[in-house]
């Protein structure tokens, strides 16, 4: 198993600084990680350090709240890969999917899913930690519904992040013809296990070095 193909090497604290960014990019070259996974600031720059290689650029849309309107989603969406995003992660609108306006919540996926098309992977994050079992599998439905490519658990910056209850309920859901990406709190080689046992294809860390050295991060991401 190619352990380091599967984590999106992740640095999304909002005080990261170009320095900072730079050596997440020289770690994901050294590792030969699936991405990294930063800000929309630093597309453009990841991209430019990362070219010629294999390592994606993956950037985050909405985040990490989720409570910005369709159109604005699509915006960023668009920008991210005209700055070099090769995959993108979207907050869903937690608040609607909540109140049971599925409408709006497939609009809000569908909206970056076209924005996309054909030119980026799309992961949907629903925030496993602020819902109910029965919000989980509607939410995944409705990712699965806007064509998304992956589910992904958490943003790393709400109440919790990937357990692997959570990322077994989604593979269930979802079935085997998209991504599950388990995110936050992945901090070990074992906690890694935990969720590809359970049924993730994509480890979203910020412990990514600390993984595959065999050690253990402190990190909440």
């Amino acid at each position: 198993m190619n352990i380091a193909g599967m984590i999106d090497h992740t640095l999304l604290r909002p005080d990261a600084t170009k320095e900072d960014i730079a050596k997440l990019t020289e770690e994901a070259k050294k590792y030969k990680f699936a991405s990294v996974c930063i800000n929309p600031t630093w597309v453009t720059y990841s991209a430019e350090q990362l070219k010629g290689t294999d390592v994606k650029v993956c950037t985050v849309i909405g985040f990490p709240f989720g409570a910005t309107t369709p159109s604005v989603k699509a915006f960023e969406t668009k920008e991210a890969i005209a700055n070099g995003a090769h995959e993108v992660d979207t907050v869903i609108n937690i608040g609607a999917l909540k109140e049971k306006n599925d409408a709006l919540v497939l609009d809000d996926i569908k909206a970056v899913v076209d924005a996309a098309s054909g030119k980026a992977l799309v992961k949907v994050i629903i925030e496993t930690s602020l819902l109910t079992d029965e919000e989980k599998v509607r939410a995944c439905q409705l990712a699965v519904q806007a064509g998304a490519d992956f589910v992904k658990t958490s943003t790393g910056y709400s109440t919790g992040g990937a357990v692997a209850e959570d990322v077994a309920l989604m593979r269930k859901t979802v079935g085997e013809n998209i991504g599950v990406k388990a995110s936050g709190g992945v901090r070990s080689l074992e906690d890694l296990n935990k969720m590809i046992e359970a049924g993730a294809s994509r480890i979203g860390a910020s412990s990514g070095v600390k993984i595959m050295e065999g050690g253990q991060s402190s990190s909440s991401y």
